[in-house]
């Protein structure tokens, strides 16, 4: 299945010759206030994905607008929770039912754009769950994305994408996500560790020989590469 970029419209390099619509800016929709106008929105940008013969479009971006100067701002919708799950899921319902899978991201915490393949986003278990994880549970639990993306960064320490407490215990375990997990891409981290986190694919190639190393040397189980494989297989199996 082929990917490509959003989220202000289908995102094709230009010396492709392929002319695409550019939407308003996630801020902008947010700022409508009307779920349904972005829902259509969704499903007139998916109309082009399929168009390009294009399986999931990587948007929306739903992040915490925490600074004015954050350089990604205009991917996101609001600095406020409530506000950017509501039209992260409009828009997903809007992508999915044009047979187009939905990738909402960047999980979690990704408010800068500055050092961001070595920040350490440090956030209270209060505000990570009330603000920066709110908006991703009620996108995820009212709309039901096919594909989220991890983020670069790292979250108290620990990159999400390698966190099996946050892939596996939150998202998995007490949101039900049932979708695929896949990374930004060539983040900086271990993908043995992924896999045993529960991040389902390493994009935009992943690192097989490390995998294979890991599994000869009995430091990694074929159960976990099992058990990643499964929701990649059950997404193909859901696109027109």
């Amino acid at each position: 299945m082929m990917t490509a970029d959003g989220p202000a419209g289908l995102r094709i390099p230009p010396d492709r010759g392929v002319i695409t619509t550019a939407w308003p800016s996630a801020t902008l929709l947010a700022q409508t206030w009307d779920p349904a106008l972005v829902t259509e929105v969704g499903r007139g940008a998916a109309r082009e994905v399929k168009e390009n013969n294009i399986g999931v479009w990587l948007a929306p971006a739903l992040n915490i607008h925490r600074n004015p100067l954050t350089g990604r701002n205009f991917e996101y919708f609001a600095e406020d929770p409530l506000v950017a799950g509501t039209m992260a899921a409009a828009i997903v319902r809007g992508v999915q039912g044009e047979g187009v899978a939905a990738c909402i991201k960047h999980f979690a915490c990704n408010n800068k754009e500055t050092n961001r393949n070595h920040a350490d986003s440090r956030v209270s278990e209060r505000a990570l769950r009330e603000i920066y994880l709110r908006g991703f549970e009620l996108a995820v639990s009212t709309a039901k994305p096919l594909c989220l993306m991890t983020s670069y960064n790292q979250v108290n320490g620990r990159h999400p994408s390698a966190d099996r407490e946050l892939l596996q215990g939150i998202l998995r375990g007490e949101w039900g996500y049932a979708g695929l997990i896949m990374t930004d891409w060539w983040n900086l981290v271990d993908h043995a560790k992924e896999v045993e986190a529960g991040n389902n694919l390493k994009m935009p190639d992943g690192d097989p020989q490390r995998l294979l190393a890991a599994a000869q040397a009995g430091t990694l189980s074929r159960n976990y590469l099992e058990a990643n494989a499964k929701p990649i297989l059950q997404v193909l199996l859901q696109l027109d």
